[in-house]
């Protein structure tokens, strides 16, 4: 019978349940590493909760009902895209041509309504993609109920629910420690404490803390909006819009914007009422006219639109995208920092070979891996592959009288085993080069065969043997100290057939992969270099890396591969490459990823990875497929690329429309459009094309100062687009005379307008492709079409007069397609970024 230890001391646990040497308390619950104290022992029979019991609790609301939600509601999403500022400015405006009428002047209207439905359902669908792939995503705890563990829902869990925890898992709700063995709980997302606590029977856990070590048990004693994760800003949703520079760089267009639109409007409504002598109908349909385009409402629509089917196509690929920007923060992505076990290599490994070491009898090893691999209930991949090719059977006779949990902090587990003869011995199963001592000349040898075997992608770890208990202080300081080599157990990692083609993607893309894990630095640049990763060659132990940010930073700028990376290094070695003026991504499984995943720019989780590091991971790959990581990468650049490409658009026509107000404003003439000109010059030359133009393919890394740049194409643009329309329209002025001359500039005017808008969005749709050249086509034959149908000229009130002017403002429109040109590529010279 094997006895239960409190392993994180490495005591004996007697089967009548006496004393056990545990932890000191401190406060808040948990104790100090190395330090003992007696306390109760834990009860290994607890069976939880009845089915009745369970009934009773749920039946008085006693259940952890917090609603698990991965995107915002559909309130949220119809009052997000109905109730917004720009929307009620055109509502208004709406309204106003509703009263005056006529219908046709108030087609913006109607465009404003159909887009506002589009946006709502997309979000919608991507709000029910996100909510499905959530559910799969969930952590399901383990509870004791009528005596048996099972699986349920995190919302299933009831107030006194005894919940099992193992390495890895997530505390979903607040609890006393009933059980402990070797329990170490992470509490650094709620405290900002880095270092793991002990926790023994009667302290408290807390829900949002994880298990890096060890495994128990706990009673639930808060459940739902008590428990304290709830209480903290309010957990039940995880749609928080993380920093987003695409989302803020539009508010702050959008405010710039609002502060020109209210002057430019009070002036326009001035001049068309009270300056010119027409009709109140006239002046306010000319005034709502003026102001409708400066309004750049599909901007916003499209960039959620955008975000949205972002999230549906990932989701298509079992992609969990937990906070929506992350699609934006991953295109920005410039450097990616991989873990080698479960990203590069599958989760599961096999016992390549065991090689006893002096003179160690191959069947004594395989009884000592037997009854090892018996001494953890939760063992980690290295131990179930040893579990595996070593079943219990071997070792039906030996005890365990202790047993210490695998670390990645300390690199090596340990237990101890008694034969069947009453023989004990302290073993330990870890890194060889933490458990070798490189000055005595045999254990060189081995670590020399070791570092061979590494070279060949091969992982090692050194079975060894020491007198010494486990919770001796000396041994956790050195435990080289008086080890004795018994046997090398060699493991075959299975890489992931996708890595190669992924890591050259990022190599084709610019993106730098650094490859940081805890396992040996040799073994870890042979599996590197066996998919190809650049640099996999150059491997770079991190003990040697020196502690200084600066410097550390120069060393992972050189470096590609890093081995004996510890959590704490992994968090460091983030933070540099960030004070580099670097973006980073950091993939990973375990929980020694969570704080640097918690700590890069995007933190990119398997889904069989731990609650852990899919609770901190803005990306969850549910797939486990790391060939997932380029579509992400894609779909961000897609987003970003092209929502900048159609900015273009949209503040081209704003800044024209300003212009063309304060023009009109001081030159004390008519405005030269009604509403439904400029509705059919927005839908041809923006609307329609930014659509299509905002979902195609761009493959582009997304660069920074989003609203410096598109302005910088914005602004000439519109200042060339507002004076030839507006030149055409004096020419016009002075052309035409008689009653229909105001019909007739207006003509003119619009041509000209349109052919510069034309030209502008044929230089965003660049490079060209022919459905590209197709979509600028499509809209110039539209117009054409307008220009030429009867009925369609009286609805849009457009009737070119004569040929003087219309081949007058073909001409300004061709001037100013140069003058485009130049400008855009003056700009494109000037300010290269």
């Amino acid at each position: 019978m094997t006895e239960r230890v409190d392993t994180t001391r490495g005591a004996t646990a007697p089967p009548d349940g006496t004393a056990l040497a545990v932890p000191h308390p401190r406060p808040g619950g948990g104790t100090a590493p190395g330090t003992t104290d007696t306390g109760p022992a834990p009860d290994p029979a607890a069976p939880g909760l009845t089915t009745a019991q369970v009934a009773e609790r749920v039946a008085r609301g006693e259940v952890n009902d917090v609603p698990v939600r991965s995107s915002r509601s559909t309130a949220d999403i119809v009052r997000a895209n109905v109730f917004t500022r720009f929307n009620a400015i055109i509502g208004v405006l709406f309204a106003i041509i509703l009263v005056v009428g006529p219908i046709q002047d108030g087609l913006f209207g109607f465009v404003i309504l159909a887009n506002t439905l589009i946006g709502i359902i997309q979000e919608l669908r991507a709000k029910r993609t996100l909510d499905s792939l959530a559910v799969i995503g969930e952590a399901r705890p383990t509870v004791r109920r009528d005596g048996t563990a099972t699986e349920i829902r995190t919302n299933e869990i009831v107030l006194g629910d005894v919940v099992e925890l193992g390495p890895g898992e997530k505390v979903v709700v607040d609890g006393t420690v009933v059980e402990s063995d070797g329990l170490e709980i992470d509490e650094s997302l709620l405290t900002g404490e880095a270092d793991p606590v002990h926790k023994r029977p009667g302290d408290t856990v807390m829900s949002g803390s994880f298990v890096v070590a060890g495994g128990g048990a706990f009673t639930t004693t808060r459940v739902g909006r008590e428990a304290y994760a709830a209480q903290l800003a309010e957990e039940a949703s995880r749609f928080t819009l993380v920093h987003s520079e695409l989302r803020s760089g539009i508010s702050q267009i959008l405010k710039y914007i609002t502060w020109m639109i209210v002057p430019a409007a009070a002036g326009l409504v001035l001049s068309q009422m009270f300056v010119e002598d027409q009709s109140a109908d006239e002046a306010i349909r000319r005034m709502v006219g003026g102001i409708v385009p400066m309004v750049p409402e599909g901007l916003v629509l499209l960039t959620s639109i955008a975000f949205a089917i972002g999230v549906i196509r990932l989701g298509r690929q079992q992609c969990l995208v937990q906070e929506l920007p992350a699609i934006e923060g991953l295109a920005r992505v410039d450097t990616v920092c991989l873990d080698k076990t479960g990203t590069l290599t599958e989760g599961g490994m096999d016992v390549a070979e065991v090689r006893p070491l002096n003179g160690t009898a191959p069947a004594y090893v395989r009884q000592v891996l037997a009854a090892f691999g018996g001494s953890d209930p939760r063992p980690n991949a290295s131990l179930t592959a040893i579990v595996d090719a070593h079943p219990a059977e071997l070792a039906a006779d030996w005890r365990c009288g202790g047993a210490l949990p695998f670390s990645s902090a300390r690199k090596y587990s340990g237990a101890r085993l008694t034969e069947p003869d009453g023989t004990g011995h302290t073993w330990l199963l870890g890194a060889p080069d933490v458990l070798l001592d490189s000055a005595d000349p045999g254990q060189a040898a081995t670590l020399a065969e070791t570092d061979r075997l590494n070279e060949e992608g091969l992982r090692v770890l050194l079975l060894a043997r020491t007198s010494r208990p486990l919770d001796a202080p000396e041994l956790a300081a050195d435990p080289t100290t008086a080890t004795e080599p018994a046997a090398l157990v060699v493991l075959e990692q299975r890489l992931r057939p996708e890595a190669p083609a992924t890591l050259r993607y990022f190599a084709d893309q610019d993106i730098s992969a650094k490859v940081i894990s805890g396992d040996n630095a040799v073994s870890v640049g042979a599996v590197a270099a066996k998919l190809g990763l650049p640099g996999a060659k150059s491997t770079v132990d991190a003990r040697t890396l020196p502690a200084d940010r600066e410097e550390l930073a120069t060393a992972l700028e050189e470096g590609a591969v890093f081995g004996r990376v510890t959590p704490q290094q992994k968090r460091d070695m983030v933070g540099a490459l960030q004070s580099r003026g670097h973006t980073v991504a950091m993939t990973g499984d375990g929980v020694n990823d969570v704080l640097a995943l918690k700590d890069a720019d995007i933190g990119v989780s398997m889904g069989s990875g731990s609650e852990a590091t899919k609770a901190v991971a803005q990306i969850v790959l549910l797939n486990n497929s790391f060939a997932t990581l380029p579509s992400v990468v894609a779909e961000g650049r897609r987003v970003i690329g092209n929502i900048e490409r159609v900015a273009n658009l949209f503040l081209t026509k704003t800044v024209y429309s300003v212009l063309l107000a304060l023009l009109v404003i001081c030159s004390q003439v008519p405005y030269p459009f009604l509403p439904r000109h400029l509705t059919l010059l927005g839908g041809l030359t923006i609307g329609i094309p930014a659509f299509f133009l905002a979902l195609a393919p761009n493959k582009e890394r997304a660069r920074p100062h989003f609203v410096r740049r598109v302005m910088r194409y914005a602004v000439p643009s519109g200042v060339i687009a507002a004076t030839a329309t507006f030149s055409v329209y004096l020419l016009a002025r002075s052309h035409y005379t008689g009653p229909d001359a105001l019909a007739a500039e207006t003509s003119a005017a619009t041509l000209t307008l349109f052919l510069v808008a034309l030209w502008v969005l044929a230089i965003v749709a660049r490079p060209y492709t022919w459905w590209r050249i197709g979509l600028v086509l499509t809209m110039a034959s539209a117009f054409a079409v307008v220009q030429v149908t009867p009925f369609l000229q009286e609805f849009f009130a457009l009737r070119l007069v004569g040929t003087v002017l219309p081949w007058t403002a073909v001409a300004v429109a061709a001037a100013s397609a140069v003058l485009l040109e130049l400008a855009w590529r003056w700009v494109g010279r000037r300010f290269p970024d």
